[in-house]
Order: C-alpha cells, then sequence, then structure tokens
C-alpha cells in the first residue's frame, strides 16, 4: 500500500510493546511521517484484514474496505488520543464503522435491486416490516449476549467486534488459551441456543 522507507544502517529499536509501539507509530503518523504509516500498516493490516473480512465475508469488498480504513487512519491519525483508549483499539473502531458502511451500502443496494425487481413484476414490497425485522434481530442478539456470563461475552466481544485472535485474547485477559478457547466456544453454544439456531 505505501512504499516503506529504510532506516539507517545498524539503528536499534527501542525496546517497547507492541501496543506501545503501535501508538508511537500513530503518533508519527498523525505527525505525517510515511515511515512510521508503512510500519503501521505492516504490523497491524493482517489484523485488521482478519476483522474486515469476518465482519463484510466477501474478500475482494474487504480489500476495498481495508483501503479506506487506512486512508482514513492516514488523514485522522493526528486526532488519536491516547487518553480515550488503545491504539489498536481505534484502528479496530475505523475498521468496524468502514465494514458496517460497506455492508449496509450493499445491503441498501439489494434492497434497491429487489424493489425495482418487485415493481417490475408489481409485487408490493413491505420495506417497513423488513426494517422491523432487522431491527428485531439485532436486538435479539443484543439480548442473548447480555445473557452470556461476563467472562463469555468478554471474549466473545473480543474475537468477534475487536478482531482479536484467541492467542491475543488470552495475552489482553492474562489467561491460559485454552481457557480463552472454552469461554468462546461456551459463549458460542449459549448464543446458538438463546437465538434457536440449529446446526
Amino acid at each position: 500500500m505505501l512504499d516503506r522507507v529504510s532506516g539507517t544502517a545498524g539503528e536499534a529499536t527501542p525496546p517497547e510493546t507492541a501496543e506501545t509501539s503501535v501508538e508511537t507509530l500513530l503518533g508519527g503518523v498523525g505527525s505525517g511521517d510515511r515511515a512510521a504509516f508503512g510500519e503501521l500498516y505492516d504490523r497491524t493490516a493482517p489484523r485488521v484484514f482478519g476483522l474486515l473480512v469476518r465482519l463484510v465475508v466477501d474478500r475482494a469488498q474487504a480489500e476495498e474496505v481495508m483501503q479506506e480504513v487506512f486512508l482514513e487512519i492516514w488523514q485522522t491519525a493526528p486526532r488519536y488520543d491516547a487518553a480515550k483508549g488503545s491504539a489498536i483499539g481505534w484502528l479496530f473502531t475505523i475498521a468496524h464503522r468502514r465494514a458496517v458502511d460497506r455492508i449496509r451500502a450493499a445491503q441498501s443496494a439489494r434492497e434497491r435491486d429487489e424493489r425495482i425487481g418487485a415493481r417490475d413484476v408489481d409485487v408490493p414490497v413491505d420495506t417497513v416490516a423488513e426494517d422491523a425485522e432487522v431491527r428485531i434481530e439485532h436486538e435479539r442478539v443484543h439480548e442473548a449476549l447480555v445473557r452470556l456470563s461476563d467472562l463469555q461475552r468478554e471474549c466473545v466481544a473480543l474475537a468477534y467486534y475487536g478482531g482479536l485472535t484467541q492467542r491475543e485474547i488470552a495475552e489482553r485477559l492474562e489467561v491460559p488459551l485454552g481457557t480463552v478457547k472454552t469461554r468462546l466456544r461456551d459463549g458460542m453454544i449459549r448464543l446458538r441456543d438463546l437465538l434457536g439456531v440449529t446446526t
């Protein structure tokens, strides 16, 4: 996405955590540092893309959204405030919002095509009922999430809304990987039961 600028030979990288490093890079991006942007992209793009694929599903669409995400990061990095949250969380918030925008745009396009097709065959489409069904489904998912245990809900949210891998969740929560896997598995089984999903 961006040509990297080589550093000075033999230049030592200061010891810092991955999270601090992302925040430092984001600060550089906010100052217009292209090299920092390239490094930020290299370090975070796989995780951002993983989140986008899970949300958008279609890989080609996810790639397009990925470009939009990093363009927005480049443009808005000066507004990042570490006091309001982690840098990686800020990046994921942008990615999540962009993915939702793309999903809504795709859904609107489908609905528009369906309305045109329905008009052509003279079959009325009840868009109010459709909108109500979508809202009801979102409410059902929210209510189901609330009924999970705090530990299950935390893991599910970090995986599906935060875009973290199971290992990253384990590191974030400082618990064994097996514990995270168990919480995710039990949480998803509970969600399916609550939503009446059959396999």
